[in-house]
């Protein structure tokens, strides 16, 4: 008897829509199914797209996407109570085509995605939650939604970092509390030339920040800002069994970090437009399941395809490479008549020839570095600010030589602990 589809996609997010748009535009039957009322409506506020890889799928996607600011000025900070230490770094060359990335706002962006699937002949449904994958045998044969078994000779699982289909499809585990972080996200309204004014930024340029330190008082994880066009994305990553351990609740760390003296003046005569919550996965190579079975593939956050590496995160472009490479094994193994294991196989060979994996694989030892090196967001952000102040600060003492001002920090510290830190942190990196 003949399937219902020849697959079904769950998930309409960035794996999702690009795997059931390159699965359409191929001529395949596909089915997007996402829970959420629309795409992007659980995710509301803003992330940073590196165009690369949806230009492999869509060439001239900034045409017509909903895209926010071109992303052309990074600036990393480490920040105490009241002081901040940035190292920040503008170039043309950032907006240039072979490396640009845009801030977005989910929403608007995830529901432009899945309408070129649609458009592409992908049936989209919202709205409807898959409870479980359908059986036949040892195979996954399908879906289980709203009460309905739904059939395909292929599944594609992208339904986020907190994915209960690939636990039911016996291909990972519940992820540890410390592969898992909280994030919390705002958007605040402001006016285009307000944001262009206040971040030095020409029309339609705009900057991502990072935060390490104050922002998640002192616990593993940091904080960001990315300038959209009439709107700034901010908030806070926490790593969720460090998380357990504070006796401040991100909420209230939101709203601390918020009013520091750093960002307080960016935000000021903003309205609070958006707020979500959610689950990031940062376990790096050691938290990505199986990614396929019989009939079965996982792409997107769902097999946990996401990197934080401090001065960078990345997360969309592993999600789109990975739906549309899982698309491409799926549509190859359903023009052979063969959706078994060994023949989709291929998609963790070629994902493992793409950057994805081999960036996965660079960085695996980062998560731990990170996990294990607390001075760096509760130590290294007071060290920085001691030798700033001695630097710049001045108050009619005599002036202080330049390796004391900087060495005296450094030894409180412990001038071993930093260089051990340091090439720890070279390994890993």
């Amino acid at each position: 008897m003949a399937a219902d589809f020849d697959a079904i996609v769950v998930g309409a997010g960035c794996a999702g829509s690009v795997a059931a748009y390159v699965l359409a535009a191929k001529g395949k039957s596909v089915l997007l199914v996402e829970r959420g009322e629309d795409a992007g409506s659980k995710n509301m506020t803003g992330g940073r797209l590196y165009a690369h890889a949806l230009r492999e799928v869509l060439p001239h996607f900034e045409d017509n996407a909903p895209l926010e600011r071109k992303i052309t000025t990074e600036r990393i900070s480490l920040i105490t109570q009241d002081e901040c230490t940035t190292v920040s770094f503008a170039s043309p060359r950032l907006g240039e085509a072979a490396c640009d990335s845009y801030a977005v706002l989910r929403g608007p962006f995830d529901r432009w995605l899945a309408s070129q699937a649609e458009d592409a002949g992908a049936e989209c449904v919202f709205g409807i939650a898959v409870e479980d994958v359908l059986w036949d045998e040892d195979r996954i044969a399908g879906i289980v939604a709203g009460g309905d078994a739904l059939t395909a000779e292929v599944v594609i699982i992208a339904d986020g970092v907190n994915s209960l289909l690939t636990e039911k499809a016996k291909l990972a585990s519940r992820p540890r509390p410390h592969q898992i972080a909280v994030g919390v996200k705002e958007t605040i309204a402001l006016s285009e030339r307000v944001i262009s004014d206040r971040f030095c930024a020409a029309d339609g340029e705009g900057s991502a920040w990072l935060f390490a330190g104050a922002a998640t008082q002192g616990h593993v994880g940091g904080g960001f800002l990315y300038t959209n066009r009439d709107s700034i994305s901010i908030g806070l990553v926490a790593t969720l069994s460090d998380l357990c351990t504070s006796a401040v609740p991100i909420y209230q760390m939101m709203e601390d970090f918020k009013a520091h003296p750093s960002i307080a003046p960016l935000l000021r005569g903003g309205s609070l437009a958006e707020y979500s919550g959610h689950l990031i996965p940062e376990g790096g190579l050691a938290m990505v399941p199986e990614l396929c079975r019989d009939g079965c593939l996982v792409a997107g956050d769902a097999a946990m395809l996401c990197i934080n590496l401090g001065y960078q995160v990345r997360g969309m472009d592993y999600a789109i490479a990975s739906g549309r490479i899982a698309a491409e094994v799926a549509a190859e193994a359903l023009d052979a008549g063969d959706t078994s294991a060994n023949r989709l196989s291929a998609y963790k060979l070629k994902l493992s020839e793409s950057f994805v994996l081999k960036d996965m694989q660079a960085h695996r030892d980062f998560p731990a570095f990170m996990e294990g090196t607390p001075r760096i967001f509760k130590g290294y952000p007071e060290m920085a600010a001691d030798i700033m102040r001695g630097m710049f600060a001045v108050d009619g003492s005599p002036v202080r030589p330049m390796k004391r001002i900087a060495m005296e920090p450094v030894k409180r510290m412990g001038v071993l602990t930093l260089l051990k830190d340091v090439r720890r942190g070279m390994r890993a990196l």
